[in-house]
């Protein structure tokens, strides 16, 4: 948002006769395999071997293709845990953008539909004794209308077991506990990256009395990747005060995100000392980092003024031309002379 010039100006004077007054105040790190201390769930190792060297389920293929694999589920608890394993879609958490995959209630509508468990495992329990392990092969089944582009998902291990209750409103839900190993896979076809910023926005937290304190910010602004691939997105702010000053900067930085293909998230950055006295233009730059040439910025201004001190200096200047005014009127009362009595005598 820009400022028209003839406003920069009038800003400028104000806020200069502002401060004539206020001077006389007082990232994605390395992917591990979904564990949470009592059971995980991985791609199954090569044959003969005790450990996974994958993370995660990567794959690529073709419209109408077929992809097989088999996943791994450990129990390293002492007793046996009964598991409900399901395929389904992975997504974005709309706040802060953190990986997730759609509970088992919640029904896929892309990668989750196309992987399928074998019979005796789908929408079936199936037990893992103590220390114990169960390999499931699965079978992905690419639809032969599939989108070019990145497709993401999982497969999950739901323990059957409620470990606890929580209330959501007046009803009392209970508890379980699920891990899932995430699944990329990738259809060719053209890829397009598409990274945008929008929303941005500027909540102040400014001290009546201006300079008091500091006036911490909080900084808000969503992404969406509109592209039809995996983006890891990297976020950059520059703040310009009045006349182009520069009042903050934040570098290029790795947010730690995978931003899935059609997901919009919304995202919020610290401000510690934001301008108490300025006219701030505050733009966000997103760039991803396996698409350098994607970069798109977002930007909005915003008025920093310490509004106790204008109202305080608005009185005081009413004030005073109130005085002025009637301290006129009372002066030009006194000093008028009264016209003189007319002789209303003749003479004859």
């Amino acid at each position: 948002m820009r400022t028209p010039r003839p406003l920069t100006y009038l800003l400028g004077a104000l806020l200069g006769a502002l401060l004539t007054v206020a001077g006389a105040l007082p990232g994605a790190g390395p992917a591990r395999a979904a564990d949470n201390g009592n059971w995980s769930v991985y791609p199954t190792p090569a044959a003969g071997q005790q450990a996974t060297s994958r993370a995660y389920f990567f794959h690529q293929g073709a419209a109408g293709g077929t992809v097989t694999d088999s996943v791994t589920l450990t129990n390293s608890s002492a007793a046996p845990i009964t598991f409900l394993v399901f395929a389904t879609d992975a997504t974005n958490t709309p706040a802060g953008g953190a990986f997730a995959l759609l509970p088992v209630e919640k029904k896929p509508k892309d990668l989750g539909t196309w992987i399928t468990l074998p019979p005796e495992v789908a929408g079936k329990p199936v037990t893992v004794p103590p220390k114990g392990r169960r390999d499931i092969p699965f079978t992905v089944r690419i639809p032969e209308d599939a989108n070019p582009g990145d497709h993401v998902g999982g497969i999950v291990a739901l323990n059957t077991r409620v470990e606890g209750v929580k209330k959501e409103g007046k009803v009392q839900v209970g508890v379980r506990r699920s891990v899932g190993a995430r699944f990329y896979l990738r259809v060719p076809g053209p890829l397009t990256a598409a990274l945008s910023v929008e929303g941005v926005s500027v909540k102040r937290d400014a001290p009546l009395l201006p300079w008091s304190r500091k006036a911490p910010a909080t900084i808000s602004y969503s992404l969406v990747n509109r592209g039809n691939v995996v983006l890891d997105p990297q976020v950059a702010m520059r703040a310009q005060g009045l006349f182009g000053r520069e009042v903050f900067s934040r570098r290029n930085r790795d947010l730690h995100l995978v931003l899935l293909p059609g997901q919009r998230i919304d995202l919020t950055e610290a401000w510690a000392a934001s301008p108490q006295l300025d006219w701030v233009t505050l733009k966000v730059t997103a760039t991803a980092a396996d698409h350098p040439d994607e970069r798109q910025s977002a930007e909005t201004g915003f008025l920093a003024v310490p509004w106790a001190a204008a109202g305080l200096l608005l009185l005081l200047a009413g004030a005073g031309l109130a005085t002025w005014v009637l301290h006129r009127r009372t002066r030009r009362a006194t000093t008028t002379p009264e016209p003189e009595p007319q002789d209303l005598a003749t003479t004859g």
